[in-house]
């Protein structure tokens, strides 16, 4: 018998993010400017950086098996039959424009089944390698939890094709049980949807008999698909004892509580405000402040009041809740800088015992990569599937264009070259961290900077996709794989070359804390300046000293 060893975690990382630590954010085709349909994912946690990864398409012999693993180097090893036809993965998002994303919850720990043999990342990377669209994605993951049992806690996915975008929230059913009770939601087409590690379906439409084809719920309208037991299982476990039609996945699998709330559901209400109106959203505020009495939820998707661009996404995963009631960048605790960036612990006392916290938005230093995933119907797949991608913070990097349709990743983006404990000049992430961790405490005097190359690089990408759509016209399909895996390499090149620049000019524009004048990136004669400090910072020194700094 032929065995292939394929890894679980080949998709994408090299270590788990932790609960509480990714964003996805969700377009319908109608909602966005173009026709695309849209999704992201920051995926946040300390001390791992999200190399790219890529898995060739390929045909497979009967008999041959791929080898499943969990996380850690201690994790067994499991066997399952090779699919006869596998399809090309480049990060989240395969050669047909299906892209799978997703983010924790959590959710009730004794649903956890520590012998299942797949993780969400095996999942989503055999669903990926497995399916030609959203729907088939949802069925596969299905079927291979049914038959092989679920490892990890209660996720979310926003599974999405280039025609239509999909939110599946899934759970495990405990020890000894294998499979997983789930429910799929199509997002409209005209509408935005966004979750962060809580889940956020609650009720749904119901189907009268199970699809046996399939094994699960189908309803008639075809937008809404869920496991056959998600409503008894609960009732079985004592989670839920009403009529089937009020049956809430949230209630029953996920409990809401304050922390979840503020940090979680604070990120989506961030989201939709920056789309819809502000007055509106505003009054959900009771809610982001932890008040149920009156509001329990925010939508769980939106209309937007204008159509959306992937560059308007590209910025919302770079947000800390600026212009809000929850902006970072406004009281004391933002520093000299007004920094919307806060070190850990996420919780603390103060010295009088009282219980404190602070706010986890969508944009944050953690993350170990970040990406927008753009699918596009009118264009042959190779080129009509793009994910932009980069390591790390997504307010600190410049977001680059990598094709579906690629038959190798850029140097940069490989595993071997971003190692967590090794710096490197050839590793995306540590070219990143470089600069991000010069702005992160000097966030007024230095961001303007930054913000400069981001745009010069993404208006650079974002022009050039006219000219590569042109060229790409009378390719074979061979060498179009070969001319978009030279653009994304070359993309690439450019970013780390502008980061070099960016890193380097950072260091000396600002050095002993003072700013020199600059233009176009570069240093220009003249006479240095002061940056100035944030006005809440003025007024705490001056609170906290009284007469001391006063000048007489």
């Amino acid at each position: 018998m032929k065995r292939i060893l394929v890894l679980a975690l080949a998709a994408l990382v090299a270590a788990p993010a932790p609960a509480d630590a990714c964003t996805n954010l969700i377009v319908g085709k109608k909602a966005s400017v173009d026709g695309s349909v849209i999704c992201t994912y920051n995926c946040d946690g300390f001390g791992f950086a999200s190399a790219l990864s890529y898995s060739a398409p390929g045909k497979h012999a009967p008999g041959e098996m791929v080898a499943i693993r969990g996380w850690g180097p201690d994790s067994k090893v499991h066997y399952i039959p090779q699919a006869e036809y596998t399809y090309g993965v480049a990060g989240l998002m395969n050669e047909k424009q299906v892209s799978i994303v997703e983010t924790t919850w959590g959710g009730r720990r004794e649903l956890r089944n520590p012998e299942g043999w797949l993780g969400y990342f095996t999942l989503m990377d055999l669903a990926l390698q497995r399916s030609a669209s959203a729907r088939e994605a949802i069925a596969v993951m299905h079927r291979l939890v049914q038959e092989y049992g679920y490892n990890e806690t209660g996720e979310s996915f926003a599974v999405c094709d280039k025609e239509e975008a999909w939110i599946m929230e899934l759970i495990g059913k405990g020890e000894g049980r294998k499979g997983a009770v789930w429910v799929a939601l199509r997002v409209p087409d005209d509408c935005i949807a966004a979750y962060a590690n809580s889940s956020r379906i609650q009720t749904f439409p119901q189907a009268k008999k199970v699809n046996k084809k399939l094994g699960f719920y189908v309803t008639p309208d075809g937008n809404c698909m869920y496991s056959a037991d998600v409503i008894s299982f609960a009732r079985e476990m004592g989670y839920f004892d009403g009529k089937d039609a009020d049956f809430s996945f949230r209630e029953a699998y996920q409990p809401m509580e304050f922390s979840k709330i503020r940090a979680c559901e604070a990120r989506v209400w961030s989201f939709f405000r920056h789309h819809y109106s502000k007055e509106v959203m505003d009054s959900y505020l009771p809610f982001i402040n932890g008040d149920m009495s009156e509001i329990d939820h925010l939508p769980l998707w939106i209309k937007p009041d204008a159509p959306v661009s992937y560059r308007d996404i590209q910025n919302d995963m770079r947000d800390h809740y600026e212009g809000t009631a929850l902006d970072m960048t406004v009281d004391v605790s933002a520093g000299p800088w007004a920094s919307p960036y806060r070190n850990q612990p996420v919780n603390f006392e103060s010295t009088d015992g009282t219980k404190m916290f602070r706010e986890r938005p969508i944009g944050c230093q953690q993350s170990g990569m970040t990406m927008v995933c753009r699918m596009r119907s009118w264009l042959p797949d190779a080129l009509g599937g793009i994910t932009y991608f980069n390591l790390d913070d997504a307010t600190m990097v410049a977001y680059v264009p990598v094709y579906c349709g690629i038959n190798r990743i850029p140097d940069p983006f490989r595993r071997e070259n971003n190692i967590i404990t090794e710096f490197s000049f050839d590793s995306a992430f540590w070219m990143n961290n470089w600069v991000a961790n010069m702005v992160y405490p000097r966030w007024s005097a230095m961001i303007g900077d930054l913000r400069e190359a981001q745009k010069e690089l993404e208006d650079y990408y974002e022009a050039d996709q006219a000219s590569v759509e042109e060229h790409a016209a009378g390719l074979t399909a061979g060498e179009l794989s070969n001319f978009l895996t030279f653009k994304t390499i070359s993309y690439t090149d450019k970013m780390m070359k502008r980061w070099d620049k960016l890193a380097k000019l950072l260091i000396v524009k600002h050095n002993d804390q003072i700013m020199r004048p600059s233009k176009d990136g570069e240093i220009v004669p003249g006479r240095h300046t002061s940056p100035a400090y944030a006005p809440a910072f003025i007024d705490a020194v001056k609170a906290q000293t009284g007469e001391r700094y006063v000048k007489p």
